[in-house]
């Protein structure tokens, strides 16, 4: 069976985040002072061929732990549903 993730993956809130930080700056030069604390990270979108839901979720877990987020510096959540 083949499952979808959707993947994010952000820095943690305890570190300072520049993209976000200048982000920011420029909403209030876009005279949009209402926006603030915005934090910059990555979407990743990939599919799993795999036997069931939870064998699915540890593929998708592995790759988030040893490639795709340094859990150094980032934190990662995921979606999991059955491809259509």
């Amino acid at each position: 069976m083949i499952y979808h993730a959707e993947i994010t993956v952000m820095p943690l809130k305890a570190l300072l985040d520049p993209q976000g930080k200048a982000i920011t700056a420029s909403m209030k030069n876009l005279d949009l002072q209402e926006i603030d604390n915005v934090r910059v990270g990555k979407h990743i979108s990939l599919d799993v061929n795999a036997k069931s839901r939870e064998e699915a979720e540890m593929k998708v877990e592995t790759a988030c732990k040893k490639l795709l987020a340094n859990p150094i510096m980032e934190y990662y959540s995921f979606d999991l549903k059955e491809a259509e």
